[in-house]
């Protein structure tokens, strides 16, 4: 099975308003709720495709019910640890005339010192069975900021590969722990390494100990160092409508391929196609099958010279 954390879960609210006007009422059109937080949206899109998908991190109060609530029955197990405090809500409201969406993320619950401890031994119990784990996220009011250094030692103990995706400090002691792939944006890559240049800042976001380094170039694509070379991924074209979760769905592109062994031009491949098929879907941790089938045919990777 495929382990994913999610130590800052929330429930996503998906509001869609004919257009988004600052300072008027609006009336909504649809709303839809689904359990959410990067690692829960990447679990979400590993079950969608075959694999055995478990999530843990933390869950708490009416919010946390409810979230629970929806995972219940589905292909996703819950592994999630009950917190004192209440899960938070996020809130994005798509304007259907531009596609454009504003996201709105309330802070996650305080968390406890002895629901971190319950945390990191049910971690280590499900590390047992883990082919791969997914860290996602940013870290909610009360773990200490090696929380994914700590998470990512556990696992390399446990021989098993782990993906990081997150940003700020986290990332900079999370990496220095030598997790086998990061996946920053370029905004989280730059304050990383200091540098915007993504050929340069991947290298050396690279050098910092991650195995491999996808970095995401927004609507350009991928770039990855990897220990079988550099590489660039790009999609056919732009597309229009709701990003949320696109990143999320690339992740889980990568943890799929490494998990089924695939050389990098096909991971890279599969994200590039999940993440265009995720905007493509009304909300996050879901995608559009049939358009995620077709960019698997016309999505374009290339290797790149190391030199800068």
């Amino acid at each position: 099975m495929i382990l994913t954390v999610t130590l800052n879960t929330a429930l996503d609210l998906t509001y869609r308003v004919p257009a988004l006007t600052p300072h008027a009422s609006h009336r909504v059109t649809q709303v839809i709720e689904r359990p959410g937080g990067k690692g829960l949206n990447v679990a979400r899109v590993l079950a969608a495709l075959g694999h055995e998908t478990v999530a843990t991190g933390f869950a708490g109060g009416p919010t946390g019910e409810i979230l629970r609530a929806h995972l219940a029955g589905g292909p996703v197990v819950d592994a999630l640890i009950p917190t004192a405090g209440t899960t938070r809500r996020t809130v994005a409201i798509v304007d259907a005339t531009t596609g454009d969406t504003t996201q709105l993320n309330e802070p996650g619950p305080t968390v406890l010192p002895a629901e971190w401890s319950a945390l990191t031994a049910r971690y280590t119990g499900l590390l047992a069975d883990a082919r791969a784990v997914a860290l996602c996220g940013s870290l909610p009011p009360g773990i200490h900021v090696g929380a994914y250094a700590e998470l990512i030692r556990l696992a390399r103990s446990a021989g098993v590969p782990v993906l990081l995706d997150t940003s700020g400090e986290p990332l900079r002691r999370g990496i220095a722990a030598r997790p086998d792939v990061v996946k920053p944006n370029a905004d989280e890559l730059a304050q990383l390494t200091g540098s915007r240049e993504p050929h340069r800042a991947t290298r050396d976001a690279r050098r910092r100990g991650a195995h491999a380094v996808v970095s995401s170039l927004g609507p350009e694509g991928l770039l990855a160092a990897t220990p079988d070379g550099l590489w660039r991924a790009t999609p056919p074209g732009a597309v229009k409508g709701n990003p949320t979760g696109a990143g999320d769905s690339a992740v889980a592109g990568l943890l799929s391929g490494l998990v089924e062994k695939l050389p990098w031009p096909e991971r890279l491949t599969r994200a590039i196609a999940l993440s265009a098929a995720t905007v493509l879907s009304p909300v996050a941790g879901e995608f559009d099958r049939s358009a995620y089938e077709d960019l698997l045919t016309r999505v374009t990777v290339t290797e790149q010279a190391e030199a800068a």
